[in-house]
């Protein structure tokens, strides 16, 4: 091995050592941290943190929606976070997945009951349980199927360009558990539905959403796939100790792929919260299935969407960071949101 590498080497150790040793306290000076005035002082506060670029949204009753950004959409070029930038929103996209299964679902296209042996034959002998595992089951991530992120052949850097690859991962493992048995979240779960929502519909999944849930609500900055979208649309992506922008890196998996505002995710999770966009029996059907927010974490991108009851706010956070300790910054960056939203 060359001197060069060998100091390259011991560099990125040395980072590594350094990260483990003191970036928890990182943590605790933000916990102990006085809480600023306003959303946006807080979200500047953060860029200490080795976090590179916020956007953060507020949609809250009887006031009107607020736009916030900090630090940068593209460090190299020293471009400034813009709250209107196109984000990788990963597995946020579960929601609209879960959605466009309730309506069919609700309009007797889906049987919840049906097993996936039956919903794709050709998952039969390669799934475990698969005459066991019901669509209810994959919707609720109670199916015991093995998550094909956690696979070490993934190939984080030669993404697959189809599906099935990612789903051939997990092809003869034995189950994690026994379908029903419990909850474990395993994206594999939704990269199946997609392909399920696929065969009933004899289109693509993401036409359906299109055309039965972002058109009728308006989000016209909500797309299913990276080819879909302008990359210079789009915030930069950066991952800790790794120095280039991976915005182009092309994740096309279901139930992580889709690409969105802070406003229409905000638009989006107000409507699925308080029931107006879906009808009544469709809207008891999916609180009987999902969740009503998300978060999403993909190289480069940490989301977090939910909507508060007690203030009745819709908020939406959006770094363009990750690795390290940036998803534990994510989650206190949106507590201590809402601790100044309650302050005020």
């Amino acid at each position: 091995m060359s001197p060069k590498k060998i100091i390259g080497l011991s560099l990125i150790l040395l980072s590594m050592i350094g990260t483990y040793l003191f970036a928890p306290w990182l943590l605790i000076k933000l916990w102990l941290s006085p809480l600023p005035d306003s959303p946006q002082a807080q979200i500047e506060d953060i860029l200490d943190y080795k976090v590179d670029g916020v956007i953060l949204y507020i949609d809250q009753a009887g006031k009107a929606p607020e736009a916030y950004a900090a630090g940068w959409n593209n460090r190299t070029n020293e471009v400034a976070a813009n709250p209107q930038s196109l984000f990788k929103v990963a597995s946020i996209s579960k929601l609209f997945i879960a959605t466009a299964a309730t309506k069919l679902i609700q309009a007797e296209k889906l049987d919840l009951d049906a097993p996936l042996s039956s919903l794709l034959p050709f998952t039969k002998g390669h799934i475990s349980n698969a005459d066991a595992i019901t669509l209810k089951m994959l919707i609720q991530h109670r199916s015991g199927i093995p998550n094909f992120l956690d696979q070490p052949d993934y190939p984080w850097t030669d993404l697959f360009t189809e599906n099935l690859p990612a789903l051939e991962l997990v092809y003869d493992l034995p189950a994690d558990f026994e379908p029903d048995e419990k909850y474990q979240y395993s994206n594999t779960n939704y990269l199946l539905l997609g392909a399920i929502l696929d065969s009933t519909l004899g289109y693509s999944h993401h036409q359906y959403i299109k055309e039965e849930i972002l058109d009728p609500l308006g989000l016209k900055h909500t797309y299913s796939l990276l080819n879909e979208v302008n990359q210079d649309s789009l915030m930069s992506g950066y991952h800790i100790g790794y120095e280039p922008d991976i915005k182009s890196s092309n994740y096309v998996h279901p139930g992580g792929s889709m690409i969105s505002t802070a406003r229409d995710i905000a638009v989006f999770l107000r409507a699925l919260n308080e029931g107006s966009f879906l009808n009544p029996e469709e809207q008891a059907l999916y609180e009987s299935l999902y969740r009503l927010e998300h978060t999403g974490l993909l190289p480069g991108y940490s989301s977090i969407a939910r909507y508060g009851a007690d203030l009745d706010a819709v908020i939406v956070l959006f770094i363009n960071t990750s690795g390290g300790l940036s998803w534990s910054i994510t989650e206190a960056t949106y507590r201590r949101v809402v601790k100044i939203l309650r302050k005020g």
